[in-house]
């Protein structure tokens, strides 16, 4: 085996961990919901690339054999990203392999195809366990090494004697680059989650605090007015034009405590839809719900 080939090729997948975790970052969505959504874009088109790269760049396993890891950022992205990134990448991957040509083009190509569903279905099996665990990882790993396996025995015996020597050599390949990189991946999501749940609870408390503040500061005041509404609705007749009005201040009043006790209430930060050049506002009625 040509160990200069694996270091290249575990470079390449090293520099897309950093790219990810990047990625991230540019496109947090408590930053900007808007630039969130070209995540799946950039990270399906920058996996698709490496997908290109790995095929470029394939390892001597033998005297005459070689490998290529193209599964292994196809099935990564797919995991940790979803079905949009793995698609995007998938696709890229797919039209080189189909440009390629050669008699396992369609073998080939539907390989890419079956490793983007196995890891889509692998994603959406770690999102009802709550994340992405060894399990997951080590699971999608032996489906993609299966699917290779049967995208050379498709070919019938001379694609089965192509793979007879470079089995092992794939095997491991897809156990270390997806089953245990993917823990990696994995990490970075996990962290930026977290991160992302510490900013969550900080904004939240910052918002209790002064809302709670405001309404102390509010209901002292707003008492003694409506102490005073009522006083003065005992001196005048309640049909008189004085006492539509004092009702009326009445009722406002009422609302403001209603407000307050809303303050008191929140659990939660929501923002209500912005209005034009609007600032974003608190949504009192759903964050204390």
């Amino acid at each position: 085996m040509d160990y200069h080939h694996v270091i290249e090729a575990a470079g390449a997948v090293a520099l897309a961990l950093v790219f990810y975790s990047y990625a991230w970052r540019w496109f947090d969505a408590a930053e900007s919901p808007r630039r969130a959504r070209w995540r799946p874009v950039v990270n399906g088109v920058a996996f698709g690339m490496l997908a290109v790269f790995l095929m470029m760049s394939r390892i001597q396993v033998g005297e005459g054999h070689w490998v290529d890891a193209r599964a292994v950022p196809l099935a990564l992205i797919t995991l940790v990203e979803g079905t949009p990134a793995g698609a995007i990448a998938g696709g890229i991957a797919l039209a080189r392999r189909l440009w390629l040509g050669g008699a396992g083009a369609l073998a080939g190509g539907l390989a890419i195809v079956a490793v983007v569903a196995a890891a889509a279905a692998a994603h959406a099996w770690a999102r009802r366990d709550g994340g992405v665990g060894f399990r997951h990882s080590l699971a999608l790993a032996v489906a993609v090494y299966a699917i290779t396996w049967a995208s050379f025995v498709v070919l019938g015996p001379r694609g089965a004697a192509i793979f007879a020597p470079v089995w092992l050599p794939v095997l491991l390949l897809n156990v270390v680059g997806i089953g245990l990189v993917a823990r990696l991946f994995g990490d970075v999501v996990a962290g930026r989650a977290a991160e992302a749940a510490r900013r969550d609870a900080a904004q939240l408390r910052a918002v209790t605090l002064l809302a709670r503040a405001a309404a102390h500061e509010i209901n002292n005041p707003l008492t003694a007015v409506l102490g005073g509404l009522g006083l003065a609705a005992r001196r005048v007749a309640p049909d008189s034009e004085e006492g539509k009005w004092i009702e009326r201040a009445r009722e406002g009043g009422e609302r403001i405590r209603d407000i307050v006790v809303r303050m008191n209430r929140i659990t939660q930060v929501e923002e209500a839809p912005q209005i034009g050049a609007l600032p974003p506002i608190l949504d009192l009625k759903k964050s204390s719900e």
